[in-house]
């Protein structure tokens, strides 16, 4: 993995001197400056006000152009980079971990009465502990349930669905709730799902994408195919749901934009597949009456979780300062916060069991945020494997998954091609990575499988 770095070094080089010109320094106030690499959403902004204004002594500020895993470890080993930086998954946060740019604040945090172990939701575990130590805190964490449009159920005279249900259940309500007009052109479908969610299918089929141990690579069981096959079947057998033609389609002719939620939110499908966050971009619709529900569990009950975390660089001369920043985001100003803003669910549990969550005054339609809650203590993260780098593995996946979305290759097809094709990647991991190897031979007992 370092000659990987050390590769794109020079590449980022002159990304990296650009950072050192435009670092911050103290202001006229003398505030201690800190940035944060995240995303440029609105509720970052928010959330940075709200610790400024508890903070005074600090001026944090956002840098949203230099995300990105390979830059924040570019820029820091060359010390310019940021004080804190997201984290998406188990694969970064080891990446971070090895490169020596990710603060271990096991010990600061528990000095400080902190212990994410056991406040925060498990299903972001990955993003902050590595080999039983603490690397950051979460920013948020999910779990997707399933939106209803009640103008689009009202309309068909059909009941809004109660949890916990089964997919066998959901099909015919689905069935019902997808309607044509008279011209034969799709009106709304029953159900819409980003692509992107076919892990879910597959856990709650029983597959897994890796081996406990990840050393191999088993999405092509019996289980794993089963599992993508009823999302692919939703499309092309069931007819629930549009496929990426009929997708794009109806977006071009009502001009509500691309992507899932903006076709959901102008009433496009009855029923979607999405996390609480979608509330960031539902609220803005006018007159959309919304309810939500436990999604539909497989042979297994069980849904994909998923969050962010903030780490701190491990290099940044202010890291001490920094770690105020992890404090605020385990306090209850930020995690009541979080939740008022729908950027997901707070990260810290007992923050979500409070009557400001339950009900918020400013949005009192909103009277499903327990479900939310309740499908998180089924979340299970994303499984990464340490002996590949997850990007290539996620190419891997997503090329195979994509021809499947398309209808042009067999789901048992593509998936036996991916495990092929990621368990070969694997194989090329050890023989470039000595440590990793001795790892992987302790596990199987020297077979090289």
């Amino acid at each position: 993995m370092k000659g990987v770095f050390l590769g794109i070094f020079a590449g980022l080089l002159f990304l990296s001197v650009v950072a050192w010109q435009i670092q911050p320094e103290a202001d006229d106030a003398g505030k201690i400056p800190l940035v944060w690499v995240s995303d440029d959403n609105p509720a970052r902004r928010e959330q940075i006000a709200l610790f400024n204004r508890l903070h005074p002594q600090y001026s944090l500020r956002l840098d949203p152009n230099n995300a990105g895993m390979e830059k924040v470890i570019v820029q820091s080993l060359a010390g310019v980079g940021p004080d804190l930086f997201d984290c998406y998954d188990g694969f970064q946060l080891s990446a971070y971990v090895k490169s020596g740019i990710a603060w271990d604040v096991t010990e600061p945090l528990a000095a400080a009465g902190i212990h994410p172990e056991k406040d925060v939701w498990p299903a972001v575990f990955p993003n902050i502990l590595h080999e039983g130590r603490v690397y950051g805190f979460p920013t948020n964490t999910s779990v997707n349930a399933l939106w209803i449009n009640k103008d689009l159920f009202d309309a068909a005279g059909v009941p809004y669905p109660q949890g916990p249900w089964s997919w066998e259940e959901f099909l015919p309500l689905a069935k019902r709730l997808t309607r044509k007009d008279e011209k034969g052109r799709w009106q709304h479908f029953g159900f819409f799902c980003d692509w992107y969610n076919w892990p879910q299918f597959v856990i709650q089929w029983g597959g897994q994408i890796y081996s406990d141990d990840g050393t191999r690579c088993v999405i092509d069981s019996p289980e794993a195919i089963a599992g993508v096959q009823f999302l692919h079947d939703l499309i092309y057998k069931h007819h629930v749901m549009p496929n990426p033609a009929e997708e794009a389609t109806m977006a071009s002719q009502g001009g509500w934009g691309t992507g899932t939620m903006a076709l959901f939110g102008a009433g496009k499908a009855a029923m979607a597949l999405g996390g609480r966050w979608w509330l960031c971009m539902l609220r803005e619709y006018e007159g959309l009456r919304l309810g939500a529900v436990a999604c539909p569990f497989g042979p297994v009950k069980v849904y994909r979780g998923y969050g962010r975390a903030t780490l701190i660089n491990a290099r940044s001369p202010r890291r001490e300062h920094a770690l105020e920043f992890l404090k605020y985001e385990a306090a209850k100003p930020y995690n009541d916060l979080v939740n008022h803003q729908a950027d997901a669910l707070a990260p810290v549990i007992r923050f979500c069991y409070t009557p400001e969550y339950l009900h918020d005054p400013e949005y009192p339609e909103e009277d499903y945020n327990a479900v939310w809650r309740d499908v998180m203590k089924y979340g299970v993260p994303d499984q990464v494997s340490p002996f590949i780098n997850g990007q290539r593995a996620s190419r891997i996946l997503n090329k195979q998954l994509d021809l499947v979305r398309q209808d042009q290759k067999p789901v048992a097809d593509a998936l036996r091609t991916a495990a092929r094709e990621i368990n070969a990647e694997i194989q090329k991991t050890l023989e470039r990575d000595p440590s990793l190897r001795r790892r992987y031979e302790e596990l199987t007992g020297g077979n090289r499988r």
